[in-house]
C-alpha cells in the first residue's frame, strides 16, 4: 500500500533527525510468508551455513544477492511503501546496493557495532549517501536478537570503533514492519536468547554516485535482469545519475536490455539551458 505524502515526510523527518524509523505493518502478510519459504528452500537447495568471523557471526545464516533468486525478492526494492521513504533520504536516482537475509539463530552473541558507511572515506557527518532498510520476517524482540541501535549517531564526526561496546536500544518491531535507517547511524545485529531465529531481509540502498555494495551488473546475469520491472533494472544500475554518471560511450546502460533510450544526458541537457 503506496502511503500518503505526509507520513512519507513523517518518516523522512525522524531519519534526519534520529538516523531511524520504523515502519509497522508495511509489508503485506502474504509476502512475508512467501519471502520466509523461499529463504528456508535457498537455505537448504544452497547448503548455506552460518560463517565464521566476528563480523557476520557463527550462530547466523546470511543469504546473498538475492534478485538472482526468485520473483519475490524482486518485489522488495520497489515495494511502494518503502521505497518513497528511501527516495526521500536519498533521491530518486538511488540505487540498490545489496539484498540479502540474516537469520539470527538462538545463542548468537551480539554483532560488532558500525556503521555501514564507515569504509567510505568521507568526513562525518555528511550529507546521506546510504539509506538501509531491514525488514522484519519475523518479530525483532530484546530477547531474540533485534538490531540494536544508537539513535543520533548519524551526526557524530566519526565512527565506532569496532569491537568496542557502546550504548544502544533494540529496534522491536512486529513480523512485517521496515526499519528504514540512514547508513551513518550506529548499529548492529543482537543477541539471540531464545531458541527461535530471529528472520530479517536486509535490503540497502546507496545514492547513485556512490559504488554499490555488492555488484548488480556483474551478479545479476542480464537475461535476469532483462525480465525485471523498468524501475527494478533502474535500481541496479541499468540508469544514468544526473545526466552523466553511469553511461556508456554516451549511450543509456538500459539499451544493454533492449530498451530504448529516453534520458537525456548531460550533454543534451546543456543545450537547452
Amino acid at each position: 500500500m503506496a502511503l500518503p505524502e505526509d507520513r512519507i515526510q513523517g518518516y523522512a523527518d525522524a531519519i534526519a533527525r534520529d538516523g531511524y524509523a520504523i515502519v509497522e505493518g508495511a509489508i503485506e502478510p502474504d509476502l512475508i510468508d512467501a519471502l520466509a519459504a523461499d529463504l528456508e528452500r535457498l537455505e537448504r537447495d544452497l547448503r548455506i551455513v552460518p560463517a565464521n568471523n566476528s563480523f557476520e557471526g557463527t550462530k547466523t545464516v546470511r543469504i546473498y544477492n538475492l534478485l538472482v533468486h526468485g520473483e519475490n525478492f524482486e518485489r522488495i526494492p520497489v515495494h511502494q511503501a518503502i521505497l518513497p521513504i528511501v527516495e526521500r533520504v536519498l533521491d530518486p536516482g538511488c540505487l540498490v546496493s545489496s539484498l540479502s537475509s540474516i537469520a539470527i539463530c538462538g545463542g548468537e552473541i551480539p554483532q560488532p557495532i558500525h556503521a555501514d558507511d564507515q569504509l567510505i572515506p568521507l568526513a562525518k557527518p555528511h550529507v546521506p549517501i546510504v539509506c538501509n532498510t531491514m525488514w522484519a520476517i519475523t518479530d525483532f524482540t530484546e530477547e531474540n536478537g533485534a538490531t540494536r541501535i544508537v539513535p543520533g549517531s548519524h551526526l557524530y564526526d566519526h565512527s565506532p570503533e569496532y569491537g568496542k561496546h557502546y550504548d544502544s536500544i533494540a529496534a522491536e518491531m512486529p513480523k512485517g514492519s521496515v526499519l528504514v535507517y540512514n547508513g551513518s547511524m550506529w548499529h548492529g545485529g543482537g543477541l539471540n536468547q531464545t531458541a527461535s531465529r530471529r528472520i530479517g531481509i536486509a535490503m540497502n540502498y546507496c545514492a547513485g554516485f556512490i559504488r554499490q555494495q555488492e555488484n548488480q551488473q556483474l551478479g545479476i546475469p542480464r537475461p535476469i535482469a532483462t525480465r525485471f520491472a523498468p524501475r527494478l533494472q533502474e535500481l541496479i544500475g541499468y540508469s544514468i545519475y544526473n545526466g552523466l554518471i553511469g553511461h556508456i560511450d554516451k549511450s543509456h546502460p538500459k539499451e544493454l536490455l533492449g530498451r530504448e533510450q529516453d534520458d537525456k544526458l548531460v550533454w543534451e541537457l546543456a543545450d537547452e539551458q
